[in-house]
C-alpha cells in the first residue's frame, strides 16, 4: 500500500459567498509527481496557500506525514519538510545566485548570522549551495546578481532556495510561467530529477508537454472542487473533463 504523506479533508475556504476551494479531498502519495489542472480561476493556487499556510481555511483539516498542521504557520510547516514556489519569483536581486542558494541552505542548517564570521567558514553549507546550483544549471551563473539573471535563471534560481531546504513535498505553482519556449526543457529536467531523487511533487502547469512528460496524476479542479483524479490518459479521456475544462478539445493537444 502506497505512504500518503499529504492529506486534505474536505478542505475549503470561502471569500463572501463565493467558494474559492470547495471541499477538496485529496491524498498525496510519497514520491508521486501529481498536476494539478484547471481553468483560471478553479481554485488551483487557493489550495496550494490553505496546503502551504497563507491561508486559513473555513472548513476541512490538512494532514502532513500523518499529523493534522492546519493551523501550523508557514514557516512550521517548512520545518516539518513543506517547500513552495511562486507564480511570481521571490528572489533577493542585489545578491548573487550563490548567496541567494547559500542564504536558504544556512537557515535550514541553523546557522544563524554572525557578523565576525566570513561565510566561508560554513563547509557544510558552502558545499551544499555548489550541489544545489550544479542541480537547477546555475553553476556557471553563481557570481551573477540574480537581478542580472534572465526570468528563466530567476525560476530556476528560485527552485534551488527552495531545494536547499531539502523539502520532501514540492509545492510548485506554475514554475515555467513567463519563460521563453527554449527554457522550459531545462526546468523539465530539474523537476524530473528532484522527483527521481525521491522529493513529492505537485505541480500547477498549464503546459501539456510538459505535463504529460513528469506526471503519475492528474486532478483536475474546477470551481473549487476535484471534477477528475486519475493517471493522465484516463483523465484526458474524460468525457466530463473534456466537456467542461476543454470545451470538448483533446487534452493532450491543449497548449499554453
Amino acid at each position: 500500500m502506497s505512504e500518503i504523506i499529504l492529506r486534505t479533508e474536505n478542505l475549503g475556504i470561502s471569500f463572501g459567498a463565493h467558494k474559492a476551494v470547495n471541499n477538496v479531498s485529496l491524498e498525496i502519495e510519497k514520491g508521486k509527481l501529481t498536476t494539478i489542472l484547471g481553468p483560471n480561476g478553479a481554485g488551483k493556487t487557493t489550495f496550494f496557500n490553505l496546503v502551504s499556510g497563507l491561508l486559513t481555511p473555513t472548513t476541512g483539516k490538512i494532514f502532513f506525514k500523518g499529523t493534522d498542521v492546519t493551523n501550523l504557520s508557514p514557516i512550521k510547516r517548512v520545518e516539518a519538510g513543506m517547500g513552495r514556489s511562486f507564480q511570481l519569483t521571490n528572489v533577493f536581486p542585489t545578491l548573487s545566485a550563490h548567496e541567494n542558494i547559500r542564504l536558504a541552505a544556512q537557515s535550514h542548517q541553523k546557522v544563524g548570522f554572525k557578523i565576525f564570521t566570513n561565510h566561508r567558514k560554513y563547509k557544510n553549507v558552502n558545499e551544499k549551495t555548489e550541489l544545489i546550483l550544479e542541480r537547477v544549471l546555475l553553476k556557471d551563473k553563481k557570481n551573477t546578481l540574480a537581478c542580472d539573471l534572465t526570468h528563466g535563471e530567476q525560476r530556476k534560481l528560485e527552485l534551488g532556495m527552495v531545494l536547499a531546504l531539502e523539502p520532501e513535498v514540492l509545492l510548485l505553482d506554475e514554475p515555467t510561467a513567463g519563460m521563453a519556449i527554449e527554457e522550459v526543457p531545462a526546468m523539465i529536467e530539474i523537476i524530473r530529477n528532484a522527483h527521481q531523487s525521491g522529493t513529492t511533487v505537485v505541480l500547477i502547469e498549464h503546459k501539456m508537454d510538459m505535463v504529460k512528460i513528469l506526471s503519475d496524476r492528474l486532478v483536475i479542479l474546477v470551481n473549487g472542487s476535484v471534477m477528475a483524479d486519475g493517471d493522465p490518459k484516463t483523465v484526458s479521456e474524460n468525457p466530463e473533463v473534456l466537456k467542461a475544462y476543454l470545451g470538448g478539445g483533446m487534452l493532450d493537444e491543449v497548449s499554453s
